[in-house]
Order: structure tokens, then sequence, then C-alpha cells
């Protein structure tokens, strides 16, 4: 029997450091198949909802009632929320960082008992299906599995003196790149010990591979694609008016 899979797009943010929320913004002149103008977060469930070994996709979304469920509903295609649409659509509020809105998704799944989830970012737009599969394999062999894209630039380690202190080899580090492929349980019980530890530390954890490092175990990577891109600040927002016109150039676009 197949294992249970389910799926969580984080798009809790407030996208201060752009000025508008990023995943409601429009992908360029892009329409679904049903002419509802594409949203960047409606084009990364586009690519989770055409995986289908995803069963369920949890959305975290903003506290704000104005920039909540009822918007993040309408940012997505009509299709994939109509009735008996595969994979079932759920939202929940997110907490005051990405780590706790994360938390807050894989509580609501919990009820839904899935054996594995995938943990993506709504700013990364650019996901394809094939990544997304990749990472699905790697996970249900190793039980913990990210993308990582290689670098290109030698990076440095330094001092709060701004001081290097460690030349570290390129072919060693990479960026890492969502989505993220862990084990159920174990990452949420990952997620909980992360939270008793910031509470009465004020430890920050910046993604769910440090989360389940720290408290579950090992984490395989997997070629990332520097396709995934994150939209972070403003000029992203322009290479992303500029990848979607060069998709219609395209031979069979």
């Amino acid at each position: 029997m197949a294992p249970s899979i389910a799926a969580i797009i984080t798009a809790a943010g407030s996208s201060s450091r752009i000025g508008v929320k990023k995943e409601y913004r429009l992908v360029g002149d892009k329409t679904d198949s049903e002419g509802k103008p594409l949203t960047v977060l409606g084009k990364a469930a586009l690519a989770f909802a055409a995986c289908s070994r995803i069963n369920t996709v949890v959305i975290t979304v903003p506290q704000d009632p104005n920039l909540g469920e009822f918007a993040a509903r309408d940012s997505l295609p009509t299709r994939l929320l109509k009735h008996r649409a595969r994979p079932h659509f759920l939202f929940v509020p997110g907490g005051p960082t990405r780590r706790s809105s994360v938390h807050h998704a894989l509580s609501l799944l919990e009820g839904y008992k899935p054996g594995y989830v995938l943990i993506h970012d709504g700013a990364r737009p650019w996901v394809e299906p094939a990544l997304i599969d990749q990472v699905i394999d790697a996970m249900l062999k190793h039980q913990a599995a990210i993308p990582l894209l290689p670098l290109t630039d030698t990076p440095k380690e330094i001092d709060e003196a701004g001081v290097i202190t460690r030349h570290l080899r390129r072919v060693m580090v990479g960026n890492a790149q969502t989505p993220q492929g862990f084990a159920f349980v174990p990452i949420l019980r990952a997620h909980e010990k992360a939270a008793e530890r910031e509470h009465a530390e004020g430890r920050v954890y910046t993604d769910d591979a440090e989360v389940w490092g720290e408290f579950a175990g090992p984490v395989y990577v997997l070629p990332g694609s520097p396709l995934n891109k994150k939209i972070t600040f403003p000029e992203d927002l322009e290479m992303l008016v500029k990848s979607t016109e060069d998709d219609t150039k395209r031979p069979g676009a």
C-alpha cells in the first residue's frame, strides 16, 4: 500500500521586505486553465497538485483577516478548490515565525495521519513537479531529504568583527531549497522540541532540515534546481515577470 503523503505550503509571512503580499502577486498575465489570473501561490500549488502521490495540502496564511484564508483561496486556481478535487486543500493561520507556522500546519495534519510530509515555501513558484517527485523518492528512502543547490562562489565564515575565520570548501556547502521532505511523526515531534527550546533559550530555526537535524537525525540531500528560486526582494518580482515573458516565447508555450 502506498504511503500517505501530505504537503505544507508556507504563505503566512508579511512580505515586509517587498511591501506587498508576494504569494498573492500575479504571475505576469498568466492564467489558469479556466482563465483566472495565476498568482505566485497558485503556481506553486499547481505543481503539488500535479503530483498524484500527494493527498492533502495545508497552506499557512497570515492571521490578518484581510490576508488570511479567504485571500489565499482567492489566489488559487479554481479547479484546485472544487468538490472532490485532489489533493484536498486546507488552510491554517500561521504563527509569529516560519517555524511556528509550519508547526501549526503539522498539528492540523496530525488528525489526518500522513506517513510523510513535504514542506515548501509559497514564495517559490517555479518549483517543478519533477523535483517534487525526486524529493518524495529520496524522502521515502532516507526519511528526511532536501534539495541542495551547489554554490558557484567560494564561501567564507566570519566572526562578529567581520574577519574571516574559515575558508569553506564550496563543494561541501550548498543553498537549501524546498520542498523538504520528512517522515511525519518525527518532524512533528522535532518541532515540538524546537518550540520548547525557542521558548527557553530564544533559539531561531531557519528551516525544517535544521529542526530535523537537531532533534531527529541526519538529512539526505539531492541536487536542487537553479529554476527553483525564491522571491525575497523587490527585484525578484521583476525576475518573475521576465521569466513569465520568456516562458511565453518558448515553442509550444
